[in-house]
């Protein structure tokens, strides 16, 4: 099964294509596209150069076409592209302006260029359908709620990536084939030993998330990836009164703040501009800026304040993982994480902790809770579930659009 994984942003757009024969996952053939104004040519150009380099001998190959669409009015999970799909993104295309338009331009082009190959939209969204009512809504008015505000949650297929994996790393296949199935058959009825994993996903953008039995409890980020951990340049947690009171009192139109929270802010802002990389936030920190080793421990103190929560919530932990680029190539931020955590039965083993960018334990032996490193690969999330719901319909013989 070819499967052809189409990543658009607000000027990028990004392709891998996948050969998923039975339990291989081969990388076929990948290419990208930055500063894109045409993004009709940009698929054009992508399906020519797939034909032209032989990695596929006609358009017909092609099994499906996955797309990472971030989210959706009224619709989330891994499902087949039809109308619905691009009404949904098109409906909460304000709140998704970098991805959402590119995302429902990029469908209709691949509908028009491969008519007959399906396509299926992974909604970001869709790991957090399952979450408890009290965990998802906002203390606001009924008819608020009802216009969809609520916390949606993000990097959805990140984290379920990391719930499948920590299964089969723990030996829990009961666990690890409910995570499989998840998008096709629902959580259905669970009654084995409890898993209690929180997924760390730490890079630019970041997010934890409390994981039971496979299923998400509840995550860090809300309506927009605007909320939650401070982000590379992104404001994260705030009150709500900030910001009539920063329109206030610096005379402010609601616009400018908007672009302050999410480009001025976030580490970028905390450092007062030394970085956000931490790599560059770690170096300004070493030289002595008191800035840069705020931003970094602010961000560390968020990411203990949700393990904390999700502990609770869980009233236990069989393991916590780190993914993503920071989570996966920081030693001193999982050191800093994991300190002083024996009252929860964690123990970080400092050698094992400089691995970097390789999926392993990093725990002492005698540690209660496993420490993993997880890499993640979210273009490969997406050609799995893509193949996943497709074999599903084949099996129950439903049409697919």
């Amino acid at each position: 099964m070819k499967i052809l994984v189409a990543n658009f942003g607000s000027t990028s757009f990004k392709y891998r294509l996948f050969d998923m024969d039975g339990r291989d996952e081969a990388v076929l053939a990948k290419g990208g596209y930055e500063r894109v104004s045409d993004y009709n040519e940009a698929v054009d150009d992508c399906l020519n150069t797939l034909l032209n380099d032989g990695a596929i001998d006609s358009l017909d190959e092609l099994d499906a076409v996955g797309f990472k669409t971030v989210m959706g009015r009224n619709l989330s999970g891994c499902v087949c592209d039809d109308d619905a799909v691009l009404e949904a993104l098109n409906g909460f295309a304000s709140l998704a302006p970098a991805h959402n338009p590119p995302y429902a331009n990029g469908i209709q082009t691949f509908a028009e260029r491969t008519p007959d190959t399906p396509r299926v939209a992974l909604f970001e969204t869709a790991f957090y359908q399952w979450v408890p009512e009290a965990a998802k809504v906002y203390a606001v008015p009924r008819d608020w709620r009802e216009a969809g505000l609520e916390r949606y949650g993000f990097h959805g297929a990140s984290h379920k990536f990391v719930a499948e994996r920590s299964a089969e790393l723990m030996q829990r296949e009961d666990v690890a084939e409910r995570v499989r199935g998840l998008y096709v058959d629902g959580p259905g009825d669970f009654a084995g030993q409890p898993l209690r994993v929180i997924s760390c996903h730490l890079g630019g953008s970041s997010s934890l998330t409390g994981i039971h039995s496979g299923i998400a409890i509840g995550t860090s980020m809300g309506f927009t990836p605007q909320s939650g951990l401070p982000q590379n340049n992104r404001v994260g947690d705030l009150d709500s009164g900030a910001v009539p009171f920063i329109m206030d009192q610096f005379n402010l139109g609601i616009d400018e703040v908007q672009t302050a929270m999410t480009r001025e802010s976030g580490l970028f802002g905390l450092s007062c501009g030394a970085g956000n990389d931490m790599r560059d936030l770690r170096e300004a920190k070493n030289a002595g800026d008191g800035d840069a080793r705020l931003a970094i421990d602010h961000l560390v103190y968020s990411i203990r304040k949700y393990i904390g929560q999700y502990h609770l919530e869980m009233n236990g932990l069989e393991a916590l993982v780190f993914t993503a680029g920071i989570g996966e190539h920081d030693p001193e931020l999982r050191e800093a994480v994991c300190a002083n955590l024996t009252c929860i039965g964690l123990e970080l083993d400092p050698e094992k902790n400089k691995q970097v960018g390789t999926e392993c334990e990093i725990q002492r032996d005698d540690s209660a809770v496993k420490v993993l490193i997880i890499p993640t690969n979210e273009e490969l999330i997406v050609a799995r579930e893509t193949k996943r719901l497709l074999q599903a319909q084949r099996t129950t013989a439903e049409p697919i659009v």
